[in-house]
């Protein structure tokens, strides 16, 4: 896929999930090529992707339409999230490097200041540092595989978290406990420290989902 079909995407996800695009709503090529300036191509590739994340469905005789979002799929989905990060931060506790946990130490200190300057750019690409380092502390490709694709598919959900109030510090106390358990090896406690942290992301994102639904109903 294109960058620029690549950046339609996550555009359209964000709307759908936030409701711009809400359940039933008719997605044409025309209309959405017109609106963003681009040729058909890459707005007929975006589709195909928002297809594949079950953001959207084709209906006879309509065309593409925004799906209605499972609730039951998504939380299946943010279940094995949870489960397999905190898996990733149990063998990360075990296999980390003694430079792979100065790293993660380095990226966690940083975070504190940006949390504590409430630069929401700045944090969430060092969130993403300090995720992607415990997956990599984790050596098991595998399980890297399978994080990475259920990431993917729950991208626009996470991106609907922007409107938990503390949202940064909130995060912020979960890495400590998370940095503390990794560092002194303790397997149990990165695990459970992390399962805790993607159970409270999976609970913001659904209490969220179900809202909007609530809503448009």
């Amino acid at each position: 896929m294109s960058t620029i079909s690549s950046k339609l995407s996550k555009l359209l996800a964000a709307q759908i999930v936030d409701g711009t695009y809400p359940p039933g709503a008719k997605l044409e090529e025309r209309v959405l090529a017109e609106k963003f300036e681009v040729s058909r191509t890459p707005i007929r590739e975006a589709l195909r992707e928002l297809g594949s994340k079950g953001l959207v469905e084709v209906v006879p005789r309509r065309g593409v339409v925004v799906a209605r979002i499972g609730v039951g799929e998504l939380a299946k989905l943010l279940e094995a999230d949870c489960e397999l990060e905190a898996l990733c931060a149990r063998r990360a506790a075990e296999c980390m490097t003694a430079m792979e946990k100065k790293e993660l130490e380095f990226i966690f200190e940083q975070s504190t200041t940006l949390s504590r300057e409430g630069d929401i750019e700045a944090y969430l690409a060092n969130n993403r540092q300090f995720h992607n380092l415990i997956l990599v502390g984790a050596h098991n490709d595998v399980l890297t595989g399978m994080v990475a694709d259920l990431r993917e598919r729950l991208a626009p959900f996470r991106q609907a978290q922007s409107q938990v109030d503390d949202r940064l510090q909130i995060s912020h106390d979960d890495h400590a406990a998370i940095v503390q358990a990794i560092l002194a090896g303790d397997c149990e406690g990165a695990y459970n420290a992390t399962r805790s942290h993607h159970a409270r992301l999976g609970n913001s994102v659904l209490r969220l989902i179900r809202s909007r639904q609530d809503v448009a109903a």
